[in-house]
């Protein structure tokens, strides 16, 4: 380890160094939590892409040094082929408070939608000639974008949620300008705000009064399109947005069972 700096915390002022390590030097403790390959993946993207901008968290304890927050980041840069890694360096004390750094609630389904439109809006104002399939590694899905288009232009309280294991199945990245491709992405949400009224008009008929089960419609019409284990779907997206609403239209109290008594 190398000591770079000294500094305070600006909170609880306790303090902590900035050290360059080698990458053999930090461990993980037996109680991290298993790797996620397509985490990890994303990060070696954006590491490639922007550099090693977020130093991981270390805690010296019994002659090691253990890695409490950025795990990810130390693996994916173990497979980038690095030798060193930024650490900052904290008290032995907060060794067992690694929960505590891996608690920050991660952004649901709409909050990544409305983050994928307002960074589209940003790279179309920047390049509209940009390749949309290009700007695959700022975006984890394309379903967000889309979603983003139906929640941030069309419906504030589109339940995206709802729609994110049928859509991500259908949903692709556009080999087209993203000038072209916005109108695209507009057209797809506009098709799923259709969809959506559909289901709202089903939950009315049904009478139901627990808002959650109109994702139980869209999960049935699904099944009802695709079959109870479907895992791809082949139709271009507006035929399968096509067939799910007519599978929904055709849903009667019995595809529920005891849900409707």
């Amino acid at each position: 380890m190398i000591e770079i700096a000294t500094f305070e915390d600006p909170v609880k002022k306790q303090p902590l160094k900035l050290a360059l390590f080698k990458i053999d030097e930090v461990v993980r403790p037996p109680f991290q939590r298993d790797i996620s390959e397509s985490l990890k993946k994303h990060l070696e993207m954006a590491i490639e892409k922007l550099g090693f901008l977020t130093p991981i968290v270390v805690v010296p304890k019994d002659g090691k040094y253990y890695v409490i927050d950025g795990l990810h980041r130390l693996e994916a840069m173990r497979d980038l082929g690095a030798r060193e890694i930024l650490g900052i360096v904290v008290d032995e004390s907060l060794y067992h408070y690694i929960l505590e750094f891996n608690t920050e609630k991660p952004p649901n389904v709409k909050e990544k939608s409305k983050q994928a439109y307002r960074l589209y809006q940003d790279l179309l104002k920047e390049d509209p000639n940009m390749i949309e399939e290009d700007l695959f590694t700022y975006f984890k899905d394309p379903v967000f974008i889309t979603f983003g288009f139906a929640i941030e232009e069309f419906d504030p309280k589109f339940p995206a949620s709802f729609y994110e294991s049928f859509v991500s199945k259908i949903d692709n990245f556009l080999a087209m300008p993203l000038s072209s491709a916005a109108e695209e992405r507009r057209r797809r949400a506009s098709a799923l705000i259709d969809l959506n009224r559909i289901v709202n008009e089903k939950y009315a008929e049904f009478g139901w009064e627990n808002a959650l089960m109109k994702g139980e419609i869209v999960r049935k019409a699904v099944q009802k399109a695709y079959g109870v284990r479907v895992r791809t779907i082949e139709e271009e997206f507006y035929a399968a947005v096509e067939r799910v609403k007519e599978a929904c239209q055709s849903l009667t109290a019995e595809d529920f069972g005891e849900e409707t008594v």
